[in-house]
């Protein structure tokens, strides 16, 4: 938000600076707008209070309907003005004030006047404006005069009309798209900026035709292009087809990878970044694809432009990510900027080396770090913490001095951001390398002692009562506990509490006195620390009607919730008081994440073909209460889980279906989603003919088709299978669309009477072991691994063979097993050549699973992986194992 006032000078602190917009008020200017009416027009007076109501409503003040209307009619009498100024300010608000259809009227004569001028100022402005208020109805016709600038030879002209045809692009395609020729004359044009906003122009009229937008690279990247800024375009345009189109092709090379590497000797240096910056992040690029990209930003880390510096160095940062071995040729390039004056560069450089520095490195990287630590902003910080914590992953034996850092750094000012990266960066080490425990545990005590974020300080408390007790020496940390009961705010005293409790618990020597301690907490001034502390002395056994189990204990103190936290709010929620008590059981067990569509703000729906058709419902409870509500359906019992949509058609396609598995105990229901995306068209008896001849298992049982599908209108078909009770049954279904098709005049919107019988092949759909598990998570793996019996543990090596990385093995057997990880093992460090992933899940019949996974690569990238499972059933055990063997 802009300042008011703002310190203009250090040598004239006594001197304020006014904005000349300070205090002005929605009526007064509205008052001043009258002198629009004057006969004797002032151009100067009129632009101001021009610019004071452009002012008001970029600052989103809200005019009336009368107010609006007064100023649109009074700005129109400016138009008898000659002063090129003011006119430019009439064209502001004009588009600014945005006009009703019964007002465009108006000035649309003025503007298609000033658009056949001979002035080439009022032609380009009248066309931005024109093109910014009228519909579809008027734009057809002035398209003549449109396609007419489009090549006139002003430049400013064309751009106008080529940049307004990307606008309308989204409103009005049909129209657009009539333009092709003469955008493609366009794109031929000498000036830099036509030949920019036309390539953007007719990739965008393009982009639904893969075909058509190949061959418009393929025939620019020929050399016909001469701007830098539609190089730049060209560059991306190219990239995205080399994704589109694979990694390789079948002789092995990658189409379009030379205009990319010819792109590099290019005379600008925009073109050269830009093509540098694609050849980094093609996907799977090889170190010989990436060492003439390296060699020309190594080039660029000695230029005299900070800009360009920048750029260099925060692409090397994102290569050393992934190819750290092909940045270190730079290291010592990037060991100047550690000292550069911009201290955007210097962070960059100094993380850069953090991840391609070898071990001997380590001592003299973090002397220089600590120097300029104070002058850098938190955004800055935070990625060096981070870089910091993959640093001590790769290299163990050195976290002393990286653990000594971070503690010293949690020590000084910072944001919440900030001193949370570094908490993390601790929790990480003392997780991955056991010799850091007690030093790491002892820095985050000291750092509760003044810490003033209560979130940082909760979870650290939590985090102590997990570790703490397993350390060698436990008694030392009750201190920093209990000081927190006397000191902090009600939510880090319960906390508190929770963990003291957790102390007495685990180590019997220190029960006395953890007995006293909570003793003293009953009389909190807080109700929440007074109840905890009553309920963890009755679970230590200090009333002796209230002493627990030692397993039932163990489970209230270190358990965790067998259903995700915000599921049982909703169901707590949406339970209605009776004589039936909630059940925990009926809370689902699935950890569902918000989908995409739902987090866009309302008013940003997307359009047009590739537009996801919208689902009627979604979310496990929803699905139940439809499902439920369906009599062929509503004797199959407890839905276990619903999956996520899966697309079986392209995303061009005039009708859109996507499937939801509704998998039950003995019974499988597939929800087909179907969107027609004709407006000319009705489709009547939807169905899905489902072949299931490569589903042995699954029986067929009902289907219930869709009456009618009008345009962008979604509805729903169900298929229903039987299969063996309990049992992981798998097979593949082939899917085919039936329905009839009815004509709409799209006049009267009226469909025909007669229809014709079609049909529609969609993709086939698959039942995976994946379909059978529930990711459902633990906050706390280790003591829910221990409370699990042993006796049903099996454990087996598996040989996964080669892979380009440990990250992406990690990701094949999570979803291979549809498993939720946890404790963030499912992030893998770069270059990390073993890690252990933490997996838990439901298996159908609601049987609890957990999984250690343990990962090994050889020098020849062969992944090994050591598994363990265990799970409430033992037959569940051997399922898993069975499941990773089969894939």
């Amino acid at each position: 938000m802009a300042q008011p006032l703002v310190k203009k000078d250090d040598d004239l602190d006594d001197e304020l600076e006014f904005s000349p917009f300070m205090g002005i008020e929605k009526g007064a200017v509205l008052q001043e707008a009258r002198v629009f009416n004057d006969p004797q027009l002032d151009p100067r007076r009129c632009s101001q209070v021009i610019t004071k109501l452009l002012y008001l409503l970029n600052q989103g003040e809200s005019f009336t309907k009368v107010e609006a209307t007064e100023v649109f009619f009074s700005v129109t009498k400016l138009f008898q003005s000659k002063d090129t100024g003011l006119r430019r300010m009439v064209y502001l608000i004009i588009k600014e004030l945005s006009p009703g259809s019964d007002e465009v009227i108006i000035v649309t004569s003025s503007l298609m006047k000033d658009m056949n001028s001979k002035i080439d100022m009022y032609r380009a402005n009248a066309i931005r404006v024109l093109c910014r208020i009228i519909d579809g109805t008027l734009l057809t016709q002035i398209e003549r005069y449109l396609k007419q600038a489009i090549v006139d030879k002003n430049p400013v002209v064309s751009s106008a009309a080529l940049v307004s045809g990307l606008h309308m692009l989204k409103t009005n395609p049909e129209i657009v798209k009539r333009w092709s020729n003469e955008v493609q004359e366009a794109v031929q044009s000498r000036a830099a900026l036509v030949q920019f906003h036309a390539l953007a122009l007719l990739h965008q009229i393009r982009q639904n035709d893969r075909l058509a937008v190949s061959k418009l690279v393929g025939t620019l990247t020929r050399g016909a292009v001469r701007s830098p800024l539609a190089q730049c375009l060209l560059i991306r345009y190219t990239s995205q087809i080399i994704r589109d189109m694979g990694n390789h092709s079948q002789s092995g090379e990658r189409p379009f990878y030379d205009f990319l590497e010819s792109c590099l000797r290019h005379k600008a240096e925009m073109v050269i970044l830009e093509a540098a910056r694609a050849i980094t992040e093609l996907d799977g690029v090889s170190s010989r694809e990436l060492t003439p990209a390296i060699t020309v930003l190594q080039l660029f880390l000695s230029s005299p432009k900070p800009v360009l510096r920048f750029a260099a160095v925060r692409t090397l940062n994102k290569v050393a990510m992934t190819h750290p071995m092909a940045v270190t040729n730079c290291n010592i390039d990037m060991e100047s900027l550690i000292s550069d004056q911009n201290r955007s560069i210097a962070t960059l450089a100094i993380t850069t080396l953090l991840k391609t520095g070898n071990e001997s490195s380590v001592e003299r990287l973090m002397k220089q770090i600590t120097n300029f630590m104070s002058d850098i902003a938190d955004e800055f910080k935070i990625v060096v913490v981070e870089a910091i914590r993959s640093l001590c992953v790769k290299f163990p034996l050195k976290y002393r001095s990286l653990m000594n850092f971070l503690s010293n750094i949690l020590r000084e000012e910072g944001g919440f951001e900030y001193k949370r990266a570094i908490v993390d960066s601790i929790v990480t080490i003392i997780r991955d390398i056991p010799d850091a425990k007690e030093n790491g545990l002892l820095h985050l005590c000291e750092f509760i002692e003044d810490c003033e974020f209560t979130y940082l300080s909760t979870q650290i408390l939590h985090f102590l009562g997990i570790e703490g007790p397993n350390t060698s020496d436990p008694s030392k940390y009750i201190r920093y506990i209990y000081n927190r009961v006397h000191l902090e705010n009600a939510t880090v005293r319960a906390a508190a509490v929770c963990t003291l409790a957790k102390f007495g618990f685990m180590v019997e020597a220190l029960k006395p006195r953890i007995t006293v301690l909570l003793k003293r907490c009953i009389y909190d001034s807080d109700d929440e620390v007074r109840d905890r502390a009553t309920l963890f002395l009755s679970i230590l056994g200090n009333d002796d009607g209230l002493v627990e189990t030692d397993k039932d204990s163990r489970e209230f103190l270190f358990g965790s919730l067998e259903a995700p936290l915000v599921n049982m709010e909703t169901s707590l929620k949406n339970y209605e008081p009776s004589e039936e008590a909630f059940d925990v059981d009926s809370v689902p067990k699935e950890v569902k994440s918000q989908p995409l569509a739902e987090k866009k703000a309302k008013g940003k729906k997307p359009t047009g073909l590739g537009a996801p058709p919208p689902a009627p419902v979604s979310g496990f409870d929803a699905y139940e209460r439809l499902l439920s509500s369906i009599p062929e359906f509503a004797t199959f019992g407890k839905l276990f889980k619903s999956s996520s949509p899966v697309e079986l058609t392209e995303a061009e396609t005039e009708y859109s279906v996507n499937v939801v598995k509704h998998i039950f105990e003995s019974h499988v229901v597939f929800q087909y989603n179907c969107t027609n995306t004709v407006p000319e068209q009705l489709l009547e008896r939807v169905n899905v003919i489902v072949d299931a001849s490569e589903a042995e298992e699954f029986s067929e049982l009902s289907s219930k088709p869709l009456n009618s599908l009008p345009y962008d209108s979604p509805g729903q078909a169900f298929v229903a299978f039987e299969k063996p009770e309990g049992v992981p049954a798998v097979g593949k279904f082939s899917n085919t669309l039936t329905f009839v098709v009815k004509e709409v005049d799209p006049n009267t919107g009226e469909a025909e009477d007669d229809g014709v019988e079609d049909e529609y092949q969609l993709e086939d759909l698959e039942i995976v072991p994946a379909d059978y598990m529930v990711n459902v998570g633990v906050s706390n793996f280790r003591n829910a691994w221990e409370n699990m019996d042993p006796e049903n543990e099996l454990e087996d090596e598996y040989g996964l063979g080669p892979r380009e990385s440990l990250a992406e093995a990690v990701k094949a057997v999570i979803d291979v097993l549809g498993m939720q990880s946890c404790e963030g093992t499912e992030t893998v460090a770069s270059n990390a050549r073993s890690h252990t992933s933490l997996l838990s899940g439901l298996y159908i019949g609601n049987v609890k699973v957990l999984v250690k996974a343990q990962f090994g690569m050889d020098n020849r990238k062969e992944i090994a992986m050591k598994l363990a499972v265990r799970a409430d059933d033992q037959s569940v055990s051997e399922a898993i194992h069975a499941i990773v063997s089969g894939g």
